[in-house]
């Protein structure tokens, strides 16, 4: 049997300080402790050479429950539809319109941070509780569900 592994999630941007902060605001998550004899991010930054500040950033669940996201600068944008995504859990447990108000409560909420919103998906019964399909700021798909 297979020993159960920590998962990362590993996200490319252009801009890794800016999207780990607005996923600590979906998410409710918080940068990583800093480094010794540092007395912010900062400062830190302040330290490394010019190419390399802003070059990557993380996100870390403060209870430990989540997996850890870690954003890296690459040069290229993004070009086609993520092949996989987060679903963030929005209203776990709440059914029909109940369920769709706290949907809609939560985009309006992160369409303030800088998400858009894409599309929505009506509940199916009995397969389908409705979600609705966000991009953060640099065009990454998730879902609220």
């Amino acid at each position: 049997m297979s020993e159960i592994r920590e998962v990362q999630v590993t996200v490319d941007c252009a801009d890794p300080r800016a999207l780990s902060l607005f996923y600590n605001a979906v998410l409710g998550y918080q940068l990583p402790p800093l480094p010794p004899g540092f007395g912010s991010w900062d400062d830190f930054a302040a330290s490394l050479p010019p190419e390399q500040r802003n070059s990557a950033s993380a996100s870390e669940d403060p209870v430990g429950r989540g997996p850890r996201m870690f954003f890296q600068r690459v040069p290229e944008a993004k070009s086609v539809k993520n092949r996989i995504h987060l679903d963030v859990r929005a209203a776990p447990g709440l059914t029909g319109e109940e369920r769709m108000a706290a949907l809609e409560a939560e985009a309006e909420r992160l369409v303030a941070l800088g998400a858009r919103r894409l599309e929505r998906h009506e509940p199916a019964p009995p397969m389908g509780a409705g979600h609705l399909v966000m991009s953060d700021p640099e065009g990454n798909e998730f879902c609220l569900d």
